[in-house]
């Protein structure tokens, strides 16, 4: 198992990291003696690297992490600890605001440090971008808490790869998160790209596209009361039915290699560049240990050519997210 670089001049950590917004009641109810135990799973398999951010569970995500540290004193060593900032909860009625200026950053960081029981992480995101701050004014914010001491490294979730440029040429940044899977290629249309040439990780979310590229995904019951997917156009019919068809040689391809239909989803993503880190969510240590599978398994040419012939790009049906869950990321190409 060959550890990846967090951005360059970054650690060196685990090819997987630890998604933690599954520590919070998004994808259904979990506890926190459940994301402890995963956490545990974490450290004894060698998994080095947690994404968080302030706003899943509203804080939950950053406080479980937190009490889990304060009971494994050991464990800060041990992880590297990403979160992110930047989206607030719109008074005024139903989705979210965006506030990239210097003191709203600044304060949900410290805010967040204080959750989590640290001095300082180890990457810190913007979020989601406020079209009306110029990236390069953001840059310097997050340059600045760079100096502070606040965080070591600087990133953005969701961004075009001329966003990343632009501010990649104001101060490093260690890393850009999108979605990135067998169901959701858009990033191959720049961003993976970009991420490799200006030595910048490229954190792929969702990488087992939200329990669609499993052996279980979530049945339409359960999707019924989760606020997010419920509203999802690849979790809706007719889409959801033919999503679950799409994906059935996929799983007998996954069967047949002798690995769970998650851990070959993983897998291909490490193939697609040793920048990249997927970062699978989980409220399952059982699940967990499933998808580390793909850690120990490096995919022949052969083997890649089989998933593109089963799932080849643009197979999935509906859009990754529906207009107002579109609101925030960048679109490009």
């Amino acid at each position: 198992m060959k550890k990846r670089q967090l951005g360059q001049g970054g650690p060196l950590i685990h090819p997987i990291g630890i998604g933690a917004m599954s520590f919070s009641n998004f994808y259904g109810p979990t506890t926190e003696a459940n994301s402890h135990a995963i956490l545990e799973t974490a450290m004894a398999a060698g998994v080095t690297h947690i994404d968080t951010a302030n706003v899943y569970g509203m804080g939950t995500s950053e406080t479980v992490i937190g009490s889990f540290l304060k009971a494994r004193p050991e464990a800060r060593d041990h992880f590297t600890i990403a979160t992110k900032g930047s989206i607030k909860r719109n008074p005024d009625g139903p989705g979210n605001l965006f506030d990239n200026s210097r003191e709203h950053l600044t304060s949900e960081l410290e805010a967040s440090l204080k959750k989590l029981g640290v001095e300082a992480v180890d990457l810190y995101y913007v979020h989601r971008r406020d079209p009306s701050v110029p990236i390069e004014d953001v840059t310097e914010t997050l340059a600045g808490l760079v100096r502070a001491g606040k965080t070591k490294a600087i990133g953005f979730s969701e961004i075009a790869p001329t966003s990343l440029r632009k501010a990649h040429a104001v101060h490093p940044v260690g890393a850009v998160q999108s979605e990135y899977s067998l169901s959701t290629r858009s990033p191959e249309m720049g961003l993976i790209q970009s991420c490799a040439e200006l030595g910048v990780a490229m954190v792929a979310f969702s990488p087992v596209g939200r329990s669609l590229l499993t052996d279980t995904p979530l049945g339409l019951e359960a999707i019924q009361s989760l606020p997010f997917l419920v509203n999802n156009p690849r979790f809706m019919e007719p889409n959801y039915s033919a999503n679950i068809a799409a994906l059935a040689p996929f799983r007998q391809l996954a069967a047949d290699m002798g690995m769970s239909t998650a851990g070959l989803a993983i897998a291909w993503l490490l193939a697609q560049g040793e920048h990249v880190i997927p970062i699978p969510g989980t409220r399952s240590v059982a699940h967990f240990s499933e998808l580390l599978q793909a850690a120990e398994r490096e995919l022949s040419n052969d083997d890649l050519k089989a998933i593109e012939a089963v799932l080849p790009i643009g197979w999935a049906h509906g859009d990754r997210y529906s207009v107002p869950q579109w609101i925030g990321p960048e679109k490009y190409c």
